[in-house]
């Protein structure tokens, strides 16, 4: 789900440029994708992946890596233990879409657009489709900035984990976890420069 999420910012990137030979790539120190949990039924609480790295081809390939190993939960045994058992020890997941370069032309400095995304996570061996709304708005000339325009729910069975998320809610000694997860996204672009 989270890869979804990439997956649809990259597109909006890739979308919003010129049909030319222009490459993007993520600013992760500016880029954070962010999901919720509720355990117990009524605590909730807000995480997030900051270790993203990505790309929009000149022929509109988005690519999104996630480092799986910098997720924030604010508690670091469970940092420790969502890699161990909900990720299972892998490092990465990853978000890839192809966009319609001629879909939609370049925006002007200062211009936003709301677009659908259709997206593939791959994780733990699995390709789930994602489904985002998204907002690109084209900070400058060569920035661009890409926003969820609202919640992307995921559930942990289609994902793959949900047997890592039974072994937290085991060792915590919790009641429950929410098996459906919202996530929410912010995406910031480089241009790589228009190659002749």
């Amino acid at each position: 789900m989270m890869r979804t999420m990439i997956c649809a910012a990259v597109t909006a990137v890739a979308l919003a440029i010129p049909a030319t030979a222009e490459t993007w790539t993520l600013d992760g120190s500016s880029s954070r994708l962010m999901f919720g949990s509720v355990k117990n039924e009524y605590t909730g609480e807000a995480h997030y992946f900051d270790g993203i790295t990505g790309s929009v081809s000149e022929d509109g390939m988005a690519d999104l890596t996630i480092d799986l190993t910098s997720v924030e939960t604010y508690v670091d045994i469970r940092n420790e233990r969502m890699g161990e058992h909900v990720f299972g020890g892998i490092a990465t997941a990853g978000l890839t879409a192809e966009m319609d370069m001629e879909s939609l032309r370049a925006l002007d400095p200062g211009e936003s657009v709301a677009m659908d995304l259709d997206a593939t996570l791959a994780l733990l061996g699995e390709e789930v489709p994602v489904f985002a709304p998204i907002y690109v708005t084209r900070i400058t000339d060569d920035k661009v900035m890409v926003t969820s325009q609202e919640l992307v729910f995921l559930a942990t069975d289609e994902l793959g984990i949900d047997g890592g998320i039974d072994m937290l809610k085991n060792i915590a000694g919790l009641d429950s976890i929410t098996r459906a997860v919202p996530f929410a996204f912010r995406l910031m672009f480089t241009s790589d420069g228009t190659q002749s």
